[in-house]
């Protein structure tokens, strides 16, 4: 599976002011979370998931506390919606949202394929065909990376991928996404702080774009990945 494109973002989400761009995504996704599974992480496992990724990105446990509190209230009613929509050279884009008022969303979402030469929004069922859907999670490890891959393919382990950056060593691993939750627990069970948790879409058949056409195209997802409604962007490009 190519990644660079996936490397590529990461390491500008990096560089993104947490404050702005990060965590009022992280809140929202905690928000919707407790609103639809209960405010217990213990008996709720995607809020535990939400909070872990939250906490992976050092978000403050108040930002935290306040995002669960807000399920409660009126303004913790969110839905998910999902966009699709293709850019110049054959990009194909599919789109993630969070969002209290879909009117807004979609309307934020067009603006920005209307203003983008060669791009526009496509029926829903478009392009989903084209990504797989698999659970990723990412961890660092001082254990025997042998040992600890022949013991996550019992909770359902397809691949796993080393990488090296500034701090070292992480792993990603990749499970069908119907086995989230049991991939998830597998990694409780063997006791292995989990740095990030996602469901994912992976392109089955990725392109390759040179510098220039990726300049281009991420003028566009730039801007669909600072609308705060935006959870997510999956591109098809490796």
């Amino acid at each position: 599976m190519g990644r660079a494109f996936e490397y590529r973002r990461a390491a500008k989400e990096k560089r993104w002011d947490k404050m702005s761009k990060i965590f009022p995504k992280l809140a929202k996704a905690i928000t919707y979370a407790a609103k639809e599974g209960g405010s217990d992480p213990t008996m709720n496992a995607k809020l535990r998931t939400a909070i872990a990724n939250a906490k992976a990105q050092n978000m403050p446990k108040d930002n935290i506390d306040a995002a669960i509190k807000r399920a409660s209230g009126k303004d913790g009613i969110f839905s998910e919606i999902t966009y699709e929509g293709k850019a110049a050279y054959g990009v194909l884009i599919f789109i993630e949202c969070t969002t209290d008022n879909p009117t807004r969303t979609i309307a934020n979402i067009k603006s920005y394929f209307n203003k983008t030469p060669n791009a526009s929004i496509l029926t829903n069922g478009s392009v989903d065909f084209m990504f797989a859907r698999k659970s990723v999670f990412e961890f660092r490890t001082q254990e025997n990376i042998a040992d600890l891959e022949l013991a996550l393919i019992d909770y359902g382990l397809e691949e796993l991928e080393s990488i090296e950056d500034e701090e070292g060593s992480y792993y990603i691993a990749y499970g069908d996404y119907k086995d989230f939750g049991t991939l998830n627990e597998g990694f409780e069970s063997l006791q292995i702080p989990i740095l990030k948790a996602t469901l994912q879409r992976i392109p089955t058949s990725p392109i390759t774009l040179n510098e220039s056409q990726m300049q281009e195209i991420e003028k566009l997802l730039d801007k669909i990945e600072e609308d705060d409604d935006v959870q997510a962007v999956y591109t098809n490009i490796q």
